[in-house]
Order: C-alpha cells, then structure tokens, then sequence
C-alpha cells in the first residue's frame, strides 16, 4: 500500500480524510446550488417565454437534473477518497460503494477495511445533509415559482 495515505494509524486518519472529503463536496454543492439559484432567477416566469407550465416543469426538469449531476459527481469524489487511502477490500466497484454509503442504503455486502470503518457513517452523513440540502432548495423553487403565478394571473 505504497500508493495510500496513512497519517498514524489511528482514528484521526479517517476523520482527516472524511472531513476533507465532506468539504471539498460542501464546496461543489455551493457552487451548483448558486448556478441553479442563479439560473432560475434569470429565467423568471414570463408569459412571453412559454406558457406558465412548461416554464414550471422546464425549471424543475433542469433543476433536478443538475443536482442529480452534482451528487453522481460527489458520490465520485468519496470513490476517489476510497481509492486513494485503500479503504476497501481490492476490486471493490469504489462507485457502487460510495452511493451504497452517500445514499444510506447501505446493503452490507462490502465492508471498508477494518481501519477506515468511520468513513461509511461519514460519508452517510455527508450525503444526507448535501441531499437534505437539495430537497430545500427544490422545495422553495416550487414555493416561489407557485408564489410567482399568483401574484400574477397572467402567468397561469
């Protein structure tokens, strides 16, 4: 294991290498969440556009997948930290892994080396706050946009 990284064998390794991991996706999920923020703003419902709905559903369409996007490239970033410091058995699928652990599901059928254990709970918790995240902001897009077509009825 040459390749991998190794503080002191103890419970700060994973910690360090869990933390940084949990940050550098902290970062990616600002920025995409400010691009999308941005782009819903810039394309305001105008009647001039498309109709309301198509409008509607072509925010919510383009929303989900640019967070669909961002957490497949998250999920990559945690398989990337796996493979880097050899916290699976080898020929694990590092990918299936991490979204087994990012995602929660968690099905148990590949365990991380007995040294790197907490980086299944910390990349669970990484995914669920960064999902949470996501879900808050689908949820004031629809708020908003509903918000919008009330306020003006020629919108609907």
């Amino acid at each position: 294991m040459p390749d991998q990284i190794l503080v002191g064998g103890s419970m700060l390794d994973p910690i360090l290498v869990g933390g940084a991991t949990s940050l550098v996706n902290l970062i990616i999920h600002a920025v995409l969440l400010g691009a999308v923020v941005w782009t819903v703003r810039h394309v305001s419902m105008r009647d001039s556009f498309a109709p309301h709905l198509l409008q509607y559903t072509l925010v919510i369409v383009f929303t989900g997948t640019l967070l669909v996007a961002g957490h497949f490239a998250e999920v990559v970033v945690w398989a990337h930290a796996y493979d880097l410091v050899g916290a699976a058995p080898p020929g694990t699928d590092l990918v299936y892994f991490a979204f087994g652990n990012y995602t929660t599901l968690g099905y148990g059928d590949v365990l991380p080396l007995p040294h790197w254990h907490l980086l299944g709970p910390m990349t669970a918790l990484n995914g669920i706050m960064l999902i949470g995240w996501s879900t808050a902001l689908i949820i004031e897009i629809l708020r908003r946009s509903g918000h919008a077509a009330d306020q003006n009825p020629t919108l609907s």
